[in-house]
């Protein structure tokens, strides 16, 4: 009988991802994803599913954050999900404003020092996007824990700016002074740094590393006291990850997917926005998605960088929809469950109306 999972060929492996198809549409008639579906967390429940939360559109821009179930084929690929209602919906003042608001782009990482669930979403009130986080024992019921709140850095200040695409470690990761702490990875946007911005930039500009760059942001566990979990919003010490690099990348990069422990080191994929040409509407933006490898006990280190995006928007549902030209990566499932450590399947938003899912399965040497 034929192996249905086969080991790749690491010799001649190349380091893009293998799409799986579309696991997630608007539901027609459902006016709370007349908008789309799009850039979903996932988690394993604790009863072993695959559970996703994606962000799913009202009319207006109006986000909520639900909850679904992947559903396999026999062959132990994902192939649709099964919707079991709403996580959460704009209700504290930092999710709200006068012509709506927003629960957006979710992350969730069980963080195993707390033995909870942590989601990191963009909260979007009237003074723009936000990180805020919640807190769940069972996926289902969850408990906001308020906006996240940085201490200034060498005169950045993180606070009054825009700030999304948060993810977090696992584990306890030591801080620059030695602390086990809680991590997290952000890209707060200064003004001056969004891609529509740079992209209408036409003079030559330098490169402010401090407010261009993607973070490592630290909360210490010491001391932390497990009903008083409000305190995790708190991140005092930052050490400064990567900046845009590569063509693909020029406009902007940011957060994808949230790390996962391989032999590698610490991998994560974030995205990078780069200028395309469209031929009827002049410049726009594109967003493809690239591989970064970190040091598993310094993980501002970086190990490995891909050169090259390894998803790019090909396909016509990855390049029309509500915002076109956008492969964003925000959830990973490890295939433990197959007994394949090495696989990973990365799900990811399709031209911000609907939800595709590809496999990434990682070499035992990463290219050079």
């Amino acid at each position: 009988m034929m192996n249905p999972h086969p080991e790749p060929d690491t010799a001649s492996f190349p380091l893009r991802l293998q799409r799986l198809g579309v696991v997630m549409e608007p539901e027609p008639g459902n006016p709370l994803e007349v908008e789309g579906v799009l850039n979903p967390a996932s988690a394993r429940g604790r009863d072993g599913q695959l559970y996703l939360f994606p962000r799913l559109v009202a009319r207006g821009n109006y986000s909520r954050i639900g909850i679904a179930r992947v559903c396999f084929n026999e062959a132990g690929d994902p192939v649709g999900v099964e919707r079991l209602g709403i996580a959460l919906e704009p209700q504290a003042d930092y999710e709200l404003r006068p012509d709506g608001g927003g629960c957006e782009d979710p992350r969730i990482t069980f963080i195993e020092p707390l033995d909870r669930y942590v989601m990191t979403y963009t909260a979007l009130s009237s003074r723009g996007p936000r990180i805020a986080l919640a807190m769940s024992e069972d996926l289902f019921h969850w408990d906001r824990l308020g906006l996240a709140i940085f201490m200034p850095y060498e005169g950045v200040d993180f606070n009054d700016v825009a700030n999304k695409d948060a993810l977090l470690f696992p584990v306890a990761i030591p801080d620059p002074d030695g602390r086990p702490s809680m991590a997290l990875i952000h890209r707060p946007l200064f003004p001056g740094t969004g891609p529509d911005e740079k992209l209408h930039c036409r003079f030559p500009r330098v490169m402010d590393i401090l407010r261009e760059s993607i973070w490592i942001s630290y909360h210490s566990l010491v001391d932390e006291v497990c009903d008083k979990h409000h305190h995790l919003c708190h991140f005092d010490s930052h050490r400064r990850l990567a900046c845009p690099t590569a063509a693909w990348e020029q406009l902007k990069i940011g957060g994808g997917t949230p790390p996962m422990l391989t032999p590698h080191g610490w991998l994560f994929l974030y995205h990078g926005v780069c200028e395309a040409l469209n031929k009827l509407s002049g410049c726009e933006l594109s967003y493809s998605a690239g591989l970064l490898v970190l040091d598993e006990k310094q993980p501002h280190q970086i190990r490995y960088r891909s050169p090259e995006p390894i998803l790019t928007p090909e396909l016509p549902k990855e390049r029309e929809g509500i915002v076109p030209n956008v492969v964003f990566p925000t959830a990973i499932d490890r295939r433990d469950d197959l007994g394949l450590p090495g696989r990973f399947d990365v799900y990811y938003g399709m031209a911000d109306k609907r939800i595709g899912v590809a496999r990434l399965d990682l070499p035992e040497h990463l290219p050079k």
